[in-house]
């Protein structure tokens, strides 16, 4: 391994990075959307590349041997584009996904739009939206009251008319998240089926005061990209390029 690229963001890419450094030379990339993001151990780069053709460059121009995405489950788009951009190339190719929470009782949608629509077709009215800043657009005309979660604030015009905002990051505990959805009078949560353990207290927290749960599936992966669900196995497809 001369030059790994991780791209990163999430817990799981900067346990990589620390697993990784300093034996493998890597560049871990962040998309730059979140400010004083928690950064990896090693080199850091911040910002886009400009799609499949950029991406395509930067792995050419900087000599690139191998990539990892540990980006978050629902960054479609870089998922895409790294696929198709080491495909190109020929570089090889790691998406590492950690494992989805298990749906149970859940209402699972497809995106934001079918949940926006589910709430209003089962009447809730104090709803808990933790589909982060992007997710509130498609709730914009909704009559219901949301608590909306998220680490920086959604813009003002995406936002539905009857909120409040909480500006928070994870890890979450379930003693806090019981808590809040009782405070707020909550019938019912929206969320991004993410997956880890930063985030799933909530869902505790729901199943305990028998909250409904509305699940926005993961997009799919992009066909034949070769994945792992744990850090313990991307840090071996690594060594053993």
């Amino acid at each position: 391994m001369k030059l790994l690229l991780l791209l990163g963001g999430t817990s799981e890419a900067r346990a990589l990075a620390k697993r990784l450094h300093p034996d493998v030379e890597l560049i871990s990339s962040l998309a730059g959307r979140v400010p004083d993001p928690a950064l990896p151990v090693g080199a850091v780069r911040i910002g886009g590349f400009g799609g499949v053709a950029g991406l395509r460059t930067y792995l050419q121009d900087n000599e690139i041997t191998a990539v990892v995405d540990a980006t978050h489950p629902f960054a479609a788009n870089i998922t895409a584009n790294a696929a198709q951009a080491c495909a190109a190339v020929g570089v090889p190719h790691l998406v590492l996904a950690r494992p989805a929470w298990p749906h149970g009782d859940a209402i699972v949608v497809a995106d934001d739009r079918h949940a926006a629509q589910t709430v209003k077709d089962h009447g809730y009215q104090r709803v808990f939206l933790t589909t982060g800043r992007s997710g509130t657009t498609a709730f914009r005309t909704s009559d219901a009251w949301f608590l909306i979660r998220a680490v920086t604030p959604p813009e003002p015009e995406t936002l539905p008319p009857h909120h409040e905002i909480l500006l928070s990051r994870g890890p979450y505990g379930y003693d806090n998240e019981l808590a809040l959805l009782r405070d707020h009078r909550i019938d019912a949560l929206v969320t991004k089926n993410s997956g880890g353990s930063m985030t799933r207290a909530k869902l505790d927290a729901a199943a305990a005061l028998k909250i409904p749960v509305i699940m926005v599936d993961r997009p799919p992966l992009p066909a034949g990209v070769a994945t792992v669900a744990t850090v313990d196995d991307a840090a071996e497809w690594v060594r053993a390029r």
